[in-house]
């Protein structure tokens, strides 16, 4: 590959550059061919024999068909220097000894134009001029040679046109390589648009394909010509189809056909909410918002055609994002109710400690128990939400000591179990020998006591329904594994899982799960919930699993595996 010096202005592997080259060659080649053939032609009309001419035209096309099947895929850079030799080099010299060998009044000068404009056109200014000012040059000496060995009366005339000619080969090298240059620019702006327009319609394709919300170019036939992957999924069709195809030619769709049609005529954005009835499927909630492309007089001057732009939202999602901004209103401003009960809570729990004392009647020890059990319920639900109140913190980590993850999850599990042992059972597979993990001990209890009784909630009856599994990967990830064998969730559940005052029970506080991330983002983990199946004594067992990926850490040296494999009743 040529390189290009610093003011030429047509990098040489532009294709604009190497079709134009590929053009003064043929041309070339077709200047010899003519000579050859006019030269031959000649000379049988008028019998006359001048070999050393025709042995010229033969040279010259023969260099210019070498030349044009061995540079056609590599033209020379375009700054002056010898790898101009071939082409504008072996040009001069032949049409200069055409001029000096003819016979005859043929001139031949005009013929020094090719190689003057394949410099100005395929070279630097300098190569152009430099072009130019040897063509003057022989043109003078030819005026010299005619003047000084032939007898002629318009010496002067002839220096006069060679100036002349020399004069308006300037002109036109520099002309044209102006033009040449300006076009050059232009077309590499054009081309650095058309380069950021692909890239544009990549950008705004990859954001399309990749929006959460339904997107529809529709055109004024009500043919969708662009349609996003959720834009399909919410029209509501299997199987679904791709673009292009009429979106009147299902019944379901009409009040999308409706819609669009309106936001043509009226020519200007459209919002309606909108029912998609399929059959044998529950309706579609829609909340649809339409743009125009353009005008219909913008339209008309620009010769493009009108689209319409709809945004398809699913209700249900609507709603759902509305119910849970309004529950985190909520969360605020139970945080503040929260702090505010704590105190005469635990007036009305330790007066119904002083009752009891006093009670005999087993009916009213049973009320007071009830008493008491409910205010510890809500003595933990107002813990639970000034928790969330204090646990604001920014993203960055403070250190933090590391503790022993199959040390520390042995005894959590032992303590929470040992409070109902009959039910709280499950199967303990600690797998991460001596991992070290960057968490606060507290916290971790928080988080598997937590993760416990959410599963505790939608267990089986086996010994084997419910599991705590621990792992170490041989790249250091370590994680923490909560394992039931409930059944799926719905996804409408799953997708507001972690969120605050969100639970699917009337009896939970939707603070649980919530809390569970928030300590694990504080400590650089992450949890997230899959639908996972284990061998179980029953065989492949599908499950809701929660897992704890926890930030890596170097292992701690010195300190013994310890691995528990035990099934805990």
């Amino acid at each position: 590959m040529h390189t290009q010096p610093a003011g030429s202005f047509l990098p040489p592997v532009n294709p604009a550059f190497v079709r134009l080259w590929r053009g003064f060659l043929t041309g070339r080649v077709m200047v010899a061919l003519a000579l050859l053939g006019l030269q031959g032609t000649g000379q049988i009309i008028y019998k006359s024999a001048e070999p050393a001419l025709l042995a010229v035209c033969v040279g010259y096309l023969a260099a210019t068909v070498v030349l044009s099947v061995l540079a056609r895929h590599d033209p020379p850079a375009p700054y002056t220097g010898a790898q101009w030799v071939p082409s504008i080099g072996v040009d001069l010299v032949a049409i200069t000894a055409l001029q000096l060998l003819h016979v005859g009044n043929i001139d031949y000068t005009p013929l020094f134009g090719l190689p003057i404009l394949m410099a100005a056109a395929l070279g630097t200014l300098m190569l152009a001029l430099g072009t130019a000012a040897g063509v003057t040059l022989l043109l003078l000496a030819w005026a010299w040679w005619t003047s000084t060995y032939q007898t002629t009366d318009d010496d002067t005339q002839r220096y006069l046109q060679g100036a002349l000619t020399g004069t308006g080969y300037f002109i036109v090298s520099y002309l044209v390589h102006q033009l040449a240059s300006r076009l050059a620019r232009e077309q590499k702006v054009a081309q650095q648009s058309r380069i950021a327009a692909h890239v544009q319609a990549q950008v705004s394709a990859l954001v399309i394909q990749n929006l959460s919300d339904g997107v529809l170019v529709v055109d004024e036939s009500d043919t969708v010509h662009i349609a996003n992957p959720a834009g399909l999924q919410l029209l509501g069709r299997v199987p679904v189809p791709q673009p292009p195809f009429s979106l009147a030619r299902e019944a379901p769709w009409q009040p999308l056909v409706t819609l669009a049609r309106h936001t043509f005529w009226q020519e200007r954005p459209q919002t309606a909410d909108a029912n998609l009835l399929h059959p044998g499927q529950s309706p579609a909630g829609l909340h649809v918002r339409t743009w125009l492309t353009s005008t219909r007089e913008a339209a008309r001057q620009t010769h493009t055609e009108r689209l319409c732009v709809m945004f398809l939202h699913d209700l249900h999602e609507m709603e759902a994002r509305l119910r849970t901004e309004k529950l985190a209103a909520m969360g605020r401003m139970s945080a503040a109710v929260a702090h505010e009960i704590r105190n005469p809570l635990a007036a009305i729990v330790q007066a119904n400690a002083l009752l009891e004392e006093d009670l005999h009647d087993l009916a009213h020890k049973r009320l007071t128990h009830m008493v008491r059990q409910n205010a510890d319920r809500l003595a933990r639900i107002a813990e639970d939400v000034l928790d969330i109140a204090r646990d604001q913190h920014p993203t960055s980590h403070a250190p933090e000591s590391t503790i022993p993850l199959d040390e520390s999850i042995a005894q959590i599990w032992s303590d929470w179990q040992t409070q109902d042992p009959m039910r709280r059972r499950a199967v303990l597979m600690l797998g991460a020998d001596a991992a070290q993990v960057e968490f606060d001990a507290e916290h971790l209890r928080r988080v598997l006591v937590n993760l416990l009784d959410n599963a505790l909630r939608y267990v089986g009856h086996e010994p084997d329904s419910l599991a705590v599994i621990t792992h170490a990967s041989p790249t250091g990830q370590v994680s923490l594994q909560v394992w039931s064998d409930g059944a799926p969730m719905d996804k409408s559940v799953q997708r507001h899982l972690f969120e605050p005052f969100f639970s699917s029970e009337s009896r939970s506080s939707g603070l649980g799960l919530y809390i569970c991330r928030e300590l694990c983002q504080r400590h650089g983990a992450f949890i997230s919930c899959q639908r996972f199946s284990r061998t179980t004594l029953r065989g492949e067992t599908g499950g809701n699993a929660f897992t704890v990926d926890f930030r890596r850490t170097a292992p701690a040296r010195g300190t013994a595996p310890l691995r528990f494999d035990t099934s805990v009743a």
